[in-house]
């Protein structure tokens, strides 16, 4: 990591899907999958890490940048009568 370049704290929500696990980061809308919970949390560690560089070679991430949630972030799942 540059020494510019700060680590920043991102949620991570995984679910498992028929095929394997799919993970999504709610503040940027990025996700990925592997065929483990511990897979797909570093496929979407690499995602985000790939996002956020691209971002910033656009031009539309600056050093100020910070993820929206703060503090502590728990999820859960919830069951709903439909």
């Amino acid at each position: 990591m540059s020494k510019n370049r700060k680590e920043r704290e991102f949620t991570a929500i995984v679910w498992e899907e028929q095929e394997g696990f799919v993970s999504l980061c709610p503040e940027l809308g990025v996700s990925s999958c592997g065929g483990s919970v511990e897979e797909a949390v570093t496929m979407l560690e690499e995602a985000v890490s790939l996002y956020l560089e691209n971002a910033r070679e656009l031009g539309i991430l600056d050093d100020s940048f910070t993820p929206s949630a703060r503090g502590h972030r728990w999820t859960t799942s919830i069951k709903v009568a439909v």
